[in-house]
């Protein structure tokens, strides 16, 4: 009996309750949120502890998986895909600039989502795990074990104008620690304001020598007064 009224809405609607894609689905779907957590919660998370982004890369990464498996069974020409995807380049979110690190993150998820949506029976599932096994070794790779050491920024509004001449470097170095609490790399100088007395330095140091917790440090550029 419900399979009657299944099929009469069914053919109504001119829409199918199920086919065999289901499987094919759910069985990609469930690939793509494995190696989307190794990516994002294993790998990217420890490092910059940014729950936005967690949530960011999780719904970017599942929206591009559905939109390319929607697109894939669908009858349409190369044109009108890319047409949809130059979407991607016209809406932006209107917050601060995204950090190279983080968009380089953002667009791991998305080839990731991509590569599992697309796959076809050209692609067995064994060539499929090793594109995702080896942007998860090499992200790991570079993120753990090479580039232990990340040098974050940030921006000072320094007001001692007499210690930015090339002869103060030393002094000027040591007041920054000083007034921060930090152990500094190097800094570079910006824009100058000799009306208000105040320049503007940019200061960069390894976030994991420091002793303190640093708001955001490891993923946008602070301002300190």
């Amino acid at each position: 009996m419900l399979l009657n009224i299944f099929s009469n809405i069914s053919d109504l609607m001119d829409l199918q309750i199920t086919n065999k894609d289901v499987y094919t689905l759910i069985f990609r779907l469930i690939i793509t949120l494995v190696f989307l957590t190794i990516i994002i919660r294993f790998l990217y998370y420890p490092k910059t502890k940014r729950k936005d982004y967690l949530f960011t890369y999780y719904l970017i990464g599942l929206v591009t998986f559905f939109l390319c498996f929607g697109l894939k069974k669908l009858d349409i020409d190369t044109g009108m895909g890319l047409g949809l995807f130059a979407i991607f380049g016209i809406i932006r979110y209107r917050t601060n600039p995204i950090e190279i690190k983080e968009m380089t993150y953002l667009f791991i998820v998305i080839g990731v989502s991509v590569i599992n949506s697309l796959s076809s029976k050209q692609i067995s599932v064994v060539e499929m795990s090793i594109v995702n096994a080896t942007l998860i070794l090499l992200t790991y790779g570079l993120e753990y074990l090479w580039l232990l050491k990340h040098e974050t920024r940030k921006t000072v509004v320094y007001e001692k104008i007499e210690l930015i001449k090339p002869e103060n470097e030393a002094l000027m170095l040591a007041d920054l620690e000083e007034r921060t609490g930090l152990k500094i790399n190097r800094f570079e100088i910006g824009k100058i304001d000799f009306l208000k007395d105040v320049a503007e330095v940019r200061i960069f140091y390894f976030d994991d020598e420091q002793h303190i917790s640093d708001y955001n440090s490891s993923s946008s550029e602070n301002d300190i007064a």
